[in-house]
């Protein structure tokens, strides 16, 4: 038994407890039939990961990495896919940490500045991962459109078992070099002065960041990680006075979209990863203007 299929029998009695009360005529089967259960528990637990992760990325100003990192999984899976493999998620979890790691030192030693790096690799693998599946023979299939767009009945126990395993691992490293990292992110001479390997804190978070990418592939797509990974993390900036307060405020409005995004796409019919990145995107509208607004009353009042 894998670690994925153990924390669902420790919580299936309590979700099929919850699911009697949700809305819906479709949206309940996710709290009571296990192939659903599986899709909503790997959601929740990828929303965790990438909410933790995305409030470090923007301070960093790497909100593209997500984005770069998932189109090197989708090369990663075009070629599994071609070669006929049974779990496409590893090939993309080894394409995305080789990625992460030669886009951590061509930024650290300053052969490329910015989002060079990120950018090349985005559109080179992604280009990669389109001409294999042509050389391959293999057209644009519902499994492949599902990693590209998101699709949660592509989940199964295996892949349950590895999208909990990156999700735990992740959670726990992010744990123990939490507070160096923060050191290493906010100050980064302060930190070499304090003695902390500052270049080594920021290749382990490149790796933990290309393992949760390719957690989330299955989930919401290669083309649409920034939902989870960013626009949270982004909106919780907007109302977050501390960075404690961010990380809390991130986790809220992710699974706001994760929960609202599945109930949509259930009971309307669309994808699950274009729902869930639209009401993320709705939700930081909304929170902007409704913040905008009330600074500008706010200032009116006192001029």
């Amino acid at each position: 038994m894998g670690l994925g299929v153990f924390i669902l029998e420790l919580v299936q009695p309590l979700m099929e407890m919850i699911g009697k009360i949700m809305p819906g005529r479709i949206f309940p089967y996710f709290f009571q039939w296990e192939n659903f259960q599986m899709s909503l528990l790997a959601a929740l637990m990828v929303t965790i990961v990438a909410g933790l992760l995305g409030v470090f990325l923007i301070i960093q100003n790497l909100s593209l990495i997500g984005d770069g990192l998932a189109h090197v999984s989708f090369g990663g899976i075009a070629v599994a896919m071609v070669l006929g493999a049974t779990s496409p998620l590893w090939y993309a979890l080894l394409f995305s940490v080789i990625a992460a790691i030669l886009i951590h030192e061509l930024q650290a030693r300053q052969i490329l500045a910015g989002d060079a790096s990120i950018a090349i690799f985005l559109t080179g693998m992604l280009a990669l991962g389109l001409v294999v599946l042509k050389v391959g023979g293999q057209a644009l299939t519902t499994d492949i459109e599902g990693y590209l767009f998101g699709s949660l009945l592509l989940m199964d126990r295996e892949s349950l078992d590895l999208v909990a395993t990156l999700c735990v691992l992740s959670l726990l490293i992010m744990a123990a070099i939490g507070p160096s990292l923060l050191a290493c992110t906010v100050d980064p001479m302060a930190a070499r002065v304090q003695g902390l390997p500052v270049r080594g804190i920021g290749l382990l978070f490149s790796i933990i960041t290309a393992a949760a990418v390719v957690s989330m592939v299955q989930v919401i797509g290669a083309l649409l990680v920034t939902a989870l990974l960013v626009t949270p993390a982004a909106t919780a900036q907007q109302v977050g006075k501390s960075f404690r307060s961010c990380l809390l405020w991130t986790q809220f409005f992710g699974f706001v979209s994760v929960f609202g995004g599945i109930y949509l796409s259930a009971e309307m019919g669309g994808g699950s990863g274009a729902m869930i990145a639209l009401l993320a995107a709705v939700i930081f509208g909304v929170v902007t203007i409704t913040k905008s607004t009330f600074n500008l009353i706010s200032n009116g009042n006192e001029n």
